[in-house]
Formats: C-alpha cells, sequence, structure tokens
C-alpha cells in the first residue's frame, strides 16, 4: 500500500476535543455523524474523529485524571469504555460505531497516545501472537508530562513492532480509517542530551510499517506540534498528517502565529502529505472543556477573524477538522464551512506560498493546474485598509477576469495591479483568471 494514496488531499472532518475533551460519549460521535451526511458531506466533509481517552470510563472533560484505570483487553490493547460507548459491549470494540459512520457515507478515526499503557506494563501482559511481554518493550523513561497513560515503546527491543502491529490490527478490525496519534511529533516527557524535545520518528516507522501491515487504508495523523521543519522529509515519508503548531484554539494571537508557521512548511505540502494547522474552533466549543480557564462558550474568534482562519488554512492545503458542535450550528457557520468555491483549494490548487508580507498586509498566492491565480489578501491591523497590490511583485502579467470567493462574484477585469479594502483581522480571497 501507498500511504500517500489514503489522503490525496487533505482531510476534511469533525473531532470531538473542542467540543468534548476526554469525554465524548457515542451518542456524540453518532448525532455529530447524523449532521455532517446530512449537511456537510456533500461539501467534502466526510471524517468523524473520537478524540483521546475513549477509554477511560470516568473521563468527564478536557482534564485528564492522573494514573485512572483504563479499559484494556488481555494483550495490553486499549479498547472502548462501555459505559461512554454501550455498542462496544462484548468485545466489539469500535465496530458498530463505524459501521454506522460507514452507512452514512462517512469514515471513522480515533486518537491515541504513543506507546503502550502503563498498566500493560505493571500487569507485564503478554503481546498478542509473540512470547514477549509488556516490560520487555516499554520504555520507562519515555513519558508524557500532560497525560499518565503511557509508556514509550522501545523500538530497538524485540515485539515493539509486534506490538504496535497487534493494536492496528484491532484498529483495522473495528474498521477505523485514520488515526491521530499524540505526544509523537515531539515527544514532550523526553528530553535528549541536547536538553531539546526530542522527535518520535523511531514510534512514528514503527506505526507506518503496523499500517502497511494491516491490511486497512488508515490516514496517520501526528500531533501535537509544532513539528520540526528539519524533520519534514521524514515526516513525508511516514505520515499523512502532523501538526506544526500546539494545540490552536478561539484566538487571534493563535492565528497570527500561523501565518509564520504555514510560510516555513509550505514547501512540504504535496499528494499524501499535509502539515496540519490543528482544528477550526468555530461555532460552540468547550461543552466539557476547561484549557486555559475557559469553558463552554461559543467561539471568541470574530467573522472576520473565523474568515481569516478559514481562508488561510485553505490556500496552505492544510487539513480542515471542525472544532464545534455540528447539531446546534448557526447558519453563519455553516455557510462559512460550506462555501464550495473555497473549499475547492484543498484539492485543486497547488504551489501556495506566501509571496508577499508588507507591514500589515500579508498575500498568499497558489494556482491550479488550468492556469488560475488564486490571491488570498489578509488585513492584519485593528482597522480596516485598503491595499495596492503590484503584479509584478506576484509574478502575474496581463489582465485577469477577477472573482471574489468568499462572496461567489464576478469583479470584472483587472490588469498591473489589484486595489483592495479589508476590514480589520478579515481577508479577501480572488480567483484570477486569463
Amino acid at each position: 500500500m501507498n500511504k500517500n494514496d489514503f489522503a490525496k488531499t487533505p482531510p476534511m472532518g469533525w473531532n470531538s476535543w473542542d467540543c468534548y475533551g476526554a469525554s465524548v460519549t457515542e451518542k456524540e460521535l453518532k448525532q455529530n455523524a447524523d449532521y455532517m451526511a446530512e449537511h456537510l458531506k456533500k461539501y467534502g466533509w466526510e471524517y468523524i474523529i473520537c478524540d483521546i481517552q475513549w477509554y477511560e470510563p470516568t473521563a468527564d472533560s478536557s482534564h485528564y485524571h492522573k494514573f485512572a484505570d483504563l479499559c484494556m483487553d488481555e494483550y495490553g490493547r486499549l479498547i472502548p469504555a462501555e459505559n461512554r460507548f454501550p455498542s462496544a459491549a462484548g468485545g466489539k470494540g469500535f465496530r458498530e460505531i463505524a459501521d454506522y459512520i460507514h452507512g452514512k457515507g462517512l469514515k471513522f478515526g480515533i486518537h491515541i497516545m504513543r506507546g503502550i499503557p502503563r498498566q500493560a506494563v505493571a500487569k507485564n501482559v503478554t503481546i498478542k501472537g509473540t512470547s514477549y511481554t509488556a516490560r520487555q518493550v516499554a520504555h520507562p523513561a519515555s513519558i508524557c508530562c500532560w497525560n499518565s497513560d503511557m509508556y514509550g515503546v522501545d523500538s530497538t527491543q524485540p515485539g515493539a513492532q509486534e506490538y504496535y502491529d497487534s493494536i492496528l490490527e484491532l484498529y483495522a478490525s473495528w474498521g477505523v480509517d485514520y488515526i491521530k496519534v499524540d505526544d509523537i511529533c515531539v515527544k514532550y516527557g523526553r528530553i535528549n542530551d541536547e536538553g531539546t524535545l526530542q522527535y518520535g520518528g523511531d514510534e512514528i516507522e514503527m506505526l507506518h510499517r503496523a499500517i502497511e501491515k494491516c491490511g486497512r487504508p488508515i490516514v496517520l495523523s501526528l500531533s501535537p506540534g509544532p513539528a520540526m521543519v528539519e524533520k519534514a522529509e521524514h515526516l513525508r515519508k511516514y505520515a499523512n498528517l502532523w501538526r506544526i503548531t500546539n494545540d490552536f484554539w478561539d484566538s487571534w494571537e493563535d492565528i497570527m502565529e500561523m501565518f509564520d508557521r504555514c510560510n516555513n512548511w509550505a514547501p512540504y505540502v504535496s499528494e499524501g502529505c499535509f502539515p496540519d494547522c490543528d482544528m477550526l474552533p468555530v461555532g460552540h466549543i468547550s461543552i466539557r472543556g476547561c484549557e486555559h480557564g475557559l469553558s463552554d462558550r461559543w467561539t471568541r474568534l470574530s467573522k472576520a477573524e473565523q474568515r481569516t482562519m478559514l481562508t488561510l488554512w485553505s490556500i496552505f492545503r492544510s487539513p480542515l477538522m471542525i472544532g464545534c458542535e455540528l447539531t446546534d450550528m448557526d447558519e453563519w457557520t455553516k455557510a462559512l464551512l460550506t462555501n464550495e468555491e473555497v473549499l475547492s483549494l484543498l484539492k485543486t490548487s497547488r504551489n501556495a506560498h506566501q509571496a508577499i508580507r508588507q507591514g500589515d498586509m500579508i498575500v498568499w498566492r497558489a494556482e491550479d493546474e488550468e492556469g488560475n491565480v488564486f490571491l488570498a489578501v489578509f488585513n492584519t491591523t485593528n482597522w480596516s485598509e485598503t491595499f495596492a497590490i503590484d503584479f509584478r511583485a506576484l509574478d502575474l502579467t496581463g489582465s485577469y477576469k477577477l472573482r471574489d470567493l468568499w462572496a461567489q462574484k464576478e469583479l470584472g477585469e483587472v490588469e498591473g495591479k489589484l486595489i483592495v479594502g479589508v476590514d480589520s483581522h478579515d481577508a479577501k480571497l480572488y480567483k484570477l483568471s486569463k
């Protein structure tokens, strides 16, 4: 199998973390799948992702319970908590939920932490299909500083690859299409000799090999970030998505950081290989969350800031994962997420890059195979501005027909330069065609 065939264009879907933290339930997964199938699927949205700690019966927010008792099978493989996912009873795991989601024409994904459960090591369980045990493959010095569930897996030990093979075999049997693997772009609990955070390349390779063996195309997404640009070629070889930021939340400061991150990562976007800007915190979020001392709320981003976010994510070709509860989405947010002309950039554009950054104006440029040019113009000031953009700075010559993709409106012909009025923290997205 060629991993680049699993996600030829950036995945689009919904992830439970921004709403429910570690505590999402079967009912909530299904209700969001129902909404996506009815209202969003036709626009390209297709993944339903169950985020962290679906194996923890007492999870109740985005706060982790230290050293909680986890649901696990006899081989040290985590399984869904039946009190939260009733259809998992009788050893069925996520099979019935995956079937339900597939029946809607959608795809199903889960979050996992890298490594092997500390609980499996304490019990010294046998790794499926081998005579090796959890204590033989665990790396007790390789731990996560923000979650106590796992030890890393020591790739130098016999049985290490077999452990990862065993969990991917299980996920494939459930019908999983996507795994989001955490604490692996950077191993936040492990410091190398130079005193810097360490890259999880050994475990990434084991996961990649396990996916190749499992017989099912499973997208490999890596978190958290910021991923290391110097590891870009390794990431492109073994993964489909990798986070280029820490958790992204609903603040303008987080968006401003993303301009630099996207500029650094733009050369590495290609078929099956997508630097990931993280989730879209739009609509109703943090229903059972406590991140940064904030809880149940509608996004703090203004409408202009949300448009800026989606414009940058789309022209950069980041994966798109909606963070809000879909079933109470307002009409404005729905319109933001269902503009076909904007979303088409994920599938048809290429060679996106920051073309101009002058003061508070940022311009990104991309094109498609038909010779159309896409321009995203961002105003990062706290007031409305009018920008004059010289075509020579964009390597453009001659005249072009101009279309506003957000307004879905033809604006006539332009030549030589583009005069653009942009509100504070807002963006314009244009298509230029001959």
